[in-house]
């Protein structure tokens, strides 16, 4: 376990479970679920099963750094991996890997985000496991590929080889987010995966992929290798970072590399990117209704999902799919099938009002 280290994903706004999910207070740091845990905490108990909290690192932006310790007090304050701008996840996965490189050569790494819904933890983390022993022994880019149980177009997809080696397939190609269509053919095909944004690697696999595919990244950070883990660590960084390319790691390295191996999985996976996502996976009542709140009178409403203050009485008549959620300065009622308007709809109202709801 000496050699396993995690990088948690922690810097998302989460845009798309407003009014809930603030730019000062995103989904990752909620108790979306209302189990008394946000999903950060979640995510670094599952990993603490694989690695002590010493070698878990949680990579956000600088604003949420007290958030983070507040929620997670065990970890090493240093454990902290603070972004001065938001470059996407190429950059910070590049310098991590870099900072842990100078720490332990062997070092295998796993990468998160920290705000997916994980039901079924004893398989996800017997798949991590088959993945860092491969990463052990290969020069490998592995992937955690999702079997897919429905042609869904809000998922990217892995086209993967079939035909693996101990449960390890070699993929062919990655592909964003289809139309219905597609997503059609795909299931029928069964040789496509959901993309869940979780990879796992040797550090020197990670680094010789950046070099070869996304130089201009490498270069930047390799210059400040003797300063990684000194004092001199946070003015280099606070210098250089903002210089990165605004990219992520899939387009940087893992659309590009030969070397790139996924793991069909099935743990209960959900990214909880929607209010419907989050509706799914949550318990309903006997007409498929999710409440969270105080007390609630609800007439002829089904399949909905309303969250709204303890101390608040809930009286909803005539409503089916909707969203409701009641949350600080924000009240809203919005048809859960158009809910991918939502991220842009906190912005029409911030220019409406002239505040700053996000």
């Amino acid at each position: 376990m000496e050699n396993n280290y995690v990088l948690i994903m922690a810097g998302g706004v989460g845009s798309r479970f407003w009014p809930k999910s603030r730019n000062q207070f995103p989904k990752q740091f909620i108790d979306i679920l209302g189990i008394g845990k946000s999903l950060l905490q979640l995510t670094y108990e599952r990993f603490s099963n694989i690695c002590p909290s010493e070698n878990i690192y949680v990579l956000s932006n600088e604003q949420y750094r007290e958030l983070i310790t507040e929620q997670l007090p065990d970890l090493p304050k240093s454990n902290i991996i603070s972004e001065p701008t938001r470059n996407n996840t190429a950059p910070c996965i590049a310098y991590a890997s870099f900072k842990i490189a100078s720490l332990n050569p062997e070092a295998k790494i796993v990468v998160a985000p920290s705000d997916h819904l994980i039901l079924k933890e004893d398989v996800f983390l017997a798949k991590i496991a088959e993945a860092l022993n491969f990463a052990q022994n290969n020069d490998a880019l592995i992937t955690l590929g999702i079997s897919p149980s429905r042609p869904d177009t809000g998922y990217g997809y892995i086209n993967y080889d079939q035909y693996g080696n101990e449960g390890v397939h070699k993929v062919f190609r990655f592909l964003e987010k289809p139309n219905a269509e597609k997503a059609r053919e795909f299931l029928a095909e069964g040789n496509y995966l959901w993309n869940a944004g979780i990879f796992i690697w040797n550090v020197s696999s990670i680094l010789a992929g950046l070099k070869k595919h996304a130089a201009e990244i490498y270069d930047l950070f390799a210059a400040g290798i003797a300063v990684y883990n000194t004092d001199a660590e946070p003015d280099f960084i606070a210098a250089n970072y903002p210089l990165a390319q605004n990219i992520s790691i899939d387009y940087a390295v893992m659309e590009k590399a030969e070397n790139v191996y996924t793991i069909p999985c099935e743990f209960g996976w959900s990214d909880l990117g929607t209010w419907a996502s989050l509706y799914d996976v949550l318990e309903k009542d006997e007409n498929n209704n999710v409440f969270h709140g105080y007390n609630m009178n609800l007439e002829n409403t089904s399949n909905c999902i309303i969250q709204v203050p303890q101390n608040k009485v809930v009286v909803v008549n005539g409503l089916n799919n909707y969203i409701i959620v009641d949350h600080g300065d924000v009240l809203l009622i919005y048809p859960k099938e158009q809910e991918q308007q939502i991220k842009e709809v906190s912005k029409q109202i911030a220019e409406l009002c002239g505040v700053d709801f996000s």
